[in-house]
């Protein structure tokens, strides 16, 4: 889906040792893509055989075929891309995978899984940590006006957020009021709402590239070889991702719906 060239590459990154596969005694937990401009782009995983391990490989993988396009094709100035970008093609590549293995499989409990984690993916991503970033701004809007946060005060104003979005055919425990306390990016830098526009991104680049659409692809690569040398957002563009358009937004939310309508589709089967 992603052409011979690209292919090429992570085929022989692999080939030449990027990923740093099984778990071990002293290693962290969890995955990442690391290295620096003169290094090649590194992945440390902890594959232990699970459908997880193989789409937290190509998340990863994306991450770093990111990282070649963009340290190959720029002055060292210019070699690595803005967060805001970053989460745009590993997710591609996670999306691509679930629909290849969605099309070749004719295991209807398997093509329900993939249904499944992808949903889970889209509420995850874009409904919650739109949430979670609606939280943020209430709350540094308070702290900004001198209202004193209190932890009575953050539970009300979370659990009637969690009302806003999920409230109606979810049934809301009281508890939920407290989940703030243990989300950590609550204690940083502005950052969840990156998580939404990496997946609503990614999700228009896919439709684009899944259709065949001309040009699609070939825009896609100019924007992974682009580095720092624009802003993010006419970065975005140059894949033909414009986000401060709302079709953007409502393909992704309509890529999300026909998902869910798959899903009902094949568990009536």
């Amino acid at each position: 889906m992603l052409g011979i060239v690209y292919v090429k590459i992570l085929k022989e990154g692999y080939e030449k040792r990027w990923v740093d596969v099984y778990p071990n005694t002293g290693k962290t937990g969890g995955a990442f893509s690391g290295g620096c401009a003169t290094s090649e782009p590194y992945i440390l995983l902890n594959f232990q055989g699970l459908d997880e391990d193989v789409s937290t490989l190509a998340h990863e993988s994306g991450h770093s075929m990111h990282s070649w396009f963009t340290r190959h094709n720029n002055p060292l100035q210019y070699a690595d891309y803005r967060i805001f970008v970053a989460e745009v093609p590993s997710t591609v590549n996670e999306l691509l995978l679930a629909y290849h293995r969605l099309e070749h499989s004719d295991d209807r409990e398997e093509q329900l899984a993939i249904l499944g984690n992808l949903m889970e993916l889209y509420k995850g991503t874009i409904y919650r940590q739109i949430m979670f970033a609606e939280f943020e701004r209430e709350t540094h809007a308070l702290s900004e006006a001198g209202e004193v946060l209190t932890a009575d005060l953050l539970c009300g104003k979370y659990y009637a957020l969690n009302e806003k979005y999920f409230g109606g055919e979810v049934i809301l425990d009281e508890e939920i009021a407290r989940e703030w306390m243990r989300v950590p990016h609550f204690y940083y830098n502005f950052y969840v709402y990156k998580y939404a526009i990496g997946l609503t991104a990614a999700s228009h680049i896919v439709k684009r590239i899944r259709a065949g659409e001309p040009g699609a692809l070939e825009s896609y690569f100019a924007f992974l070889k682009l580095g720092s040398t624009k802003d993010p957002i006419e970065s975005l563009k140059v894949a033909g991702v414009d986000m401060t358009r709302t079709d953007v937004f409502d393909s992704a939310v309509a890529m999300f719906d026909e998902i869910i309508t798959e899903f009902e589709k094949r568990y009536e089967e």
